[in-house]
């Protein structure tokens, strides 16, 4: 029984290869997941909890902001204290990418054209170089320059992409290619429109996102849809689910967009009922309970929680772990798509824990033995 169930074969778009510290973007490789911490980056032991939270919640990069001097200089305690490639998001002082890059960051997020003359941007690029950084070029609906925004009199497709290729430009001028290119917006209709434009206008990494997309669950919607759409496509290659959330938020939520197109496999894939009156144990109050007591498996695999006989051996057929409920609290497990044993109603939860992480050993031991 395979852990990953592929509804399709998407195809995507293939665009240069990149790197981000030791991850790579790009090409053929897994779209990777982003988040950023919201601490003051002067909170330098906040800063450094943040970051490991997420990366222990399965992202690939975390972005930190460098508003100032005193960002950057926390900036290399922080870099020096984890493990993942770090981010430096800057705005409009040139001297803060360059102090970033110095720091060790592996990343860094500018808009070229914001960041002053041409020099400067030359100086900006040098230090890239010199210290093994990649950058971000970072277009958003909410900060177009104002030429581009008088021309086009508002935030459409071709404004974004537009100054997207004005800055590509000024980084291509300075022989600098290893960058990704993001065209976010509030509005889902804009950015799909306008990744969908750049998508055909370059063949450079595509970093995804609906920018302020809002609350956790309004912003995790949002994302679903915007994100869901370009990635079907074929289209992106990181992603970012902007959520005025925990940024462990963000990484669950992106999570389960790559898993539920068949993109990334990290985890437990949880296939449950909504429930109903024929349902034999709780099923909601147990997949909450679940999600949570399983959150801490990486190995990919899928489990079915179904509260009837309905469903449940169907879907149970086609996941490494199924719970179907039965009469009188006789519940049956499958494992690996066939009748098992059964389980008493009050004994499920630890039951399937123990399941999953003895599931999850295997696959972890199979794997270790692949890569020697």
């Amino acid at each position: 029984m395979s852990s990953i169930r592929p509804f399709r074969d998407i195809k995507r778009r293939l665009s240069k290869e990149i790197t981000v510290g030791s991850v790579k973007v790009g090409g053929t490789n897994p779209i990777s997941v982003q988040s950023m911490t919201n601490t003051l980056t002067t909170d330098i032991k906040g800063t450094i909890e943040q970051v490991n939270a997420i990366h222990d919640a399965g992202a690939d990069i975390v972005r930190i902001s460098c508003p100032d001097e005193e960002s950057t200089i926390a900036l290399k305690e922080i870099v020096k204290n984890t493990s993942i490639p770090i981010v430096a998001d800057i705005h409009f002082h040139f001297q803060r990418a360059i102090e970033a890059a110095k720091a060790g960051a592996s990343c860094l997020r500018i808009n070229p054209g914001n960041i002053g003359s041409k020099d400067r941007v030359k100086e900006v690029v040098s230090a890239a170089k010199d210290y093994g950084c990649s950058i971000r070029i970072g277009v958003n609906g909410g900060s177009l320059e104002r030429e581009i925004l008088e021309k086009y009199k508002e935030p459409c497709p071709e404004a974004l992409v537009e100054s997207a290729k004005k800055n590509i430009q000024l980084l291509e001028e300075n022989d600098f290619f290893n960058f990704k290119i993001s065209v976010k917006a509030s509005d889902v209709f804009l950015a799909v429109g306008s990744y969908r434009l750049l998508a055909k206008e370059c063949d450079y990494p595509l970093h995804l996102g609906i920018t302020e997309a809002g609350g956790l669950f309004s912003g995790t919607v949002k994302s679903s849809i915007g994100l869901g759409l370009l990635l079907y496509e074929g289209i992106g290659d990181t992603i970012r689910v902007s959520l005025s959330a925990d940024p462990v938020e963000e990484v669950k939520a992106g999570l389960e967009i790559l898993k539920s197109l068949g993109l990334k496999n990290r985890g437990v894939k949880i296939i449950s009922c909504p429930s109903c009156a024929r349902q034999a144990f709780e099923v909601i109050k147990t997949v909450e309970i679940l999600e949570k007591k399983l959150s801490h498996i990486k190995e990919p695999l899928t489990l079915s929680i179904i509260g009837c006989v309905v469903n449940g051996p169907g879907e149970a057929s086609q996941t490494d772990i199924g719970l179907t409920g039965g009469g009188k609290g006789n519940n049956m497990i499958y494992l690996s798509g066939l009748q098992d044993h059964k389980v008493p109603s009050e004994k499920i939860i630890d039951h399937v824990v123990e399941l999953v992480e003895k599931k999850a050993e295997e696959i972890r031991k199979s794997q270790d033995a692949a890569n020697q």
